[in-house]
């Protein structure tokens, strides 16, 4: 069982909802990322995404955008993306980690080595943003044989028929994305969202994650009801954008933060539960 199936029935057997970060490595500086993801875990993180810097992020809102344009401004690679994954197991060996990014850095580094070298790290899985399910065979394949999850995307215009062919190769879990357009945008409708969980939850049995447009401890409470796990990015990168000029005080402040979403997160699940024990 890969580390990523194993923390989700952990937390189904508690009656517990994932909160899932997203950061960008090497946002604002290299030095800021690890122990930044400590600092998540400490505050409720149960699994995290890091975000690989491309120059092209065609699905990221601007804030999203401008933490990639910090990364490269750093000289951010994919391979000291993966170097901090491994400085970050050094001390969590439990947490699972998602690489979150484009093809594009994948396919420079070849895909046989890019497997081996992120299970060598201790990455979990990936989410590969431009890679459509009909293809990247030869990629998946190679994932697969080093104990990689590939994590995919599912948007709300995607058909029953997309939904399943998704199911056909995604692992660990899915993402739907709740809103159309880019991360960052607009307002949540969770009638709609629960809706379209539950369409997604009759053809795929993974745990389904929810994100985009999660902006506070309000709507990660409102999502926790309807999903397996509540993904918060922008409104993360948001904050670390705000404290670039004193990094060190990032840690503490997104800590803070990631405390107000798990505790609204623990209140929907006891009310979730406490609703239907009775």
């Amino acid at each position: 069982m890969s580390r990523i199936a194993a923390r989700f029935e952990q937390l189904a057997g508690r009656g517990r909802t994932a909160l899932i970060p997203f950061v960008t490595a090497g946002d604002p500086s290299p030095e800021v990322t690890v122990p930044l993801m400590h600092a998540m875990v400490a505050a409720g993180a149960d699994l995290i995404e890091l975000g690989v810097p491309f120059s092209d992020p065609m699905a990221d809102g601007p804030v999203i955008q401008r933490a990639t344009e910090r990364a490269l401004a750093q000289g951010i690679s994919l391979g000291q993306v993966l170097e901090m994954v491994r400085v970050f197991r050094a001390q969590d060996q439990d947490t699972p980690v998602v690489l979150m990014g484009y093809l594009n850095p994948i396919e420079v580094m070849g895909y046989a080595s890019f497997s081996e070298q992120a299970s060598a790290a201790g990455v979990d899985g990936a989410l590969i943003v431009d890679l459509p399910p009909e293809e990247g065979h030869d990629l998946i394949a190679m994932m697969r044989d080093q104990g990689l999850d590939l994590v995919n995307l599912i948007a709300p215009t995607s058909t029953e028929a997309r939904i399943a062919k998704i199911g056909q190769v995604a692992s660990g879990f899915v993402y739907y994305v709740s809103i159309k357009g880019v991360t960052g945008a607009a307002n949540l409708d969770v009638g709609t969202i629960a809706d379209k969980v539950g369409e997604i939850r009759a053809q795929i049995r993974l745990p389904v994650g929810v994100g985009f447009g999660i902006k506070d401890a309000e709507t990660a409470g409102q999502v926790a009801r309807v999903a397996d796990a509540v993904i918060v990015g922008s409104a993360i990168v948001g904050r670390i954008e705000s404290l670039a000029e004193t990094p060190e005080r990032i840690p503490e402040s997104i800590a803070e933060f990631l405390g107000g979403l798990r505790a609204a997160i623990d209140v929907a699940d006891g009310r979730e539960h406490g609703s239907t024990s009775h």
